[in-house]
């Protein structure tokens, strides 16, 4: 199956050197290229899932803290001014 995309000339130019550095065909090179970003991308979301079903397990079962505690933390954390 053929699929036909238009590139900018900026992008396709780094994509012509990516294939020429690795010595590699150009299609093969753009190929592997969406692979691994579709693969980060369902990796990224089954992995955004996990957290927020933790967090929802977390709250049922009574693990959790105010906004204020956490706030409070990433002030510390950071050394972020306090709220006036």
């Amino acid at each position: 199956m053929s699929i036909v995309i238009s590139l900018s000339p900026e992008i396709e130019a780094k994509l012509y050197a990516k294939a020429a550095q690795q010595g590699q065909n150009i299609s093969l090179v753009a190929a592997e290229l969406l692979v691994r970003i579709l693969d980060w991308e369902l990796q990224d979301s089954e992995e955004a899932i996990a957290g927020i079903q933790r967090g929802l397990d977390d709250f049922e079962v009574g693990r959790f803290r105010s906004f204020q505690d956490f706030a409070m933390e990433q002030r510390h954390k950071y050394n972020l001014p306090l709220d006036t």
